[in-house]
């Protein structure tokens, strides 16, 4: 049997229409790109520790839940939430991450939420970019990246562990960077 090329040409077109109807945007790439930083910023440092700061902002029509991030620039990075406790505000580890409303923002920012940069891999100079990864609840992933600028450090205190090859770190060792 013999095809000719227009027949070869409408199965090819068929063929694609089917694959880009069936595939690609499932909801768990819809909720990552629907994410996006405005506004971002990351404090420059020499070394130690930095956070990230901004509005975390979800277009999407369901809710988003960060839950980690990674990055070149540092050896650890945690979501962090700053509290009160004993009368002084301290910075820890925020449980079940960051819920960013569908069609909402959350605030990122020095004594509040914001994403700790630890055991930096290089000093961050202010004009530099840096760039990070997020991890949402469903399994997507996010990048994004900001400006490093000289910004004021807040006055809460680190609590909890942290165990890296740079150092150990136990609760009200180190002022925050964030």
């Amino acid at each position: 049997m013999k095809t000719t090329t227009p027949a070869i040409a409408a199965a090819l077109l068929t063929a694609t229409a089917l694959s880009a109807c069936g595939g690609g945007n499932t909801s768990s790439d819809a909720s990552s790109a629907d994410l996006r930083l405005d506004d971002g910023v990351v404090r420059a440092a020499d070394s130690g520790m930095t956070a990230a700061f901004g509005t975390l902002v979800n277009d999407g029509d369901d809710d988003v839940v960060v839950v980690s991030a990674t990055s070149d620039a540092a050896e650890v990075m945690e979501l962090h939430e700053v509290v009160e406790s004993d009368g002084a505000m301290v910075m820890q580890q925020k449980e079940g991450g960051f819920v960013i409303p569908a069609g909402g923002t959350h605030q990122l920012e020095a004594g509040g939420d914001h994403v700790m940069f630890m055991g930096l891999t290089d000093v961050l100079e202010p004009g530099e970019t840096v760039t990070w990864t997020l991890e949402l609840e469903d399994g997507s992933v996010v990048e994004l990246s900001a400006p490093v600028r000289d910004i004021a450090a807040g006055d809460e205190e680190y609590t909890g562990d942290m165990d890296m090859e740079s150092g150990d770190m136990e609760s009200g060792d180190m002022e925050s960077d964030g």
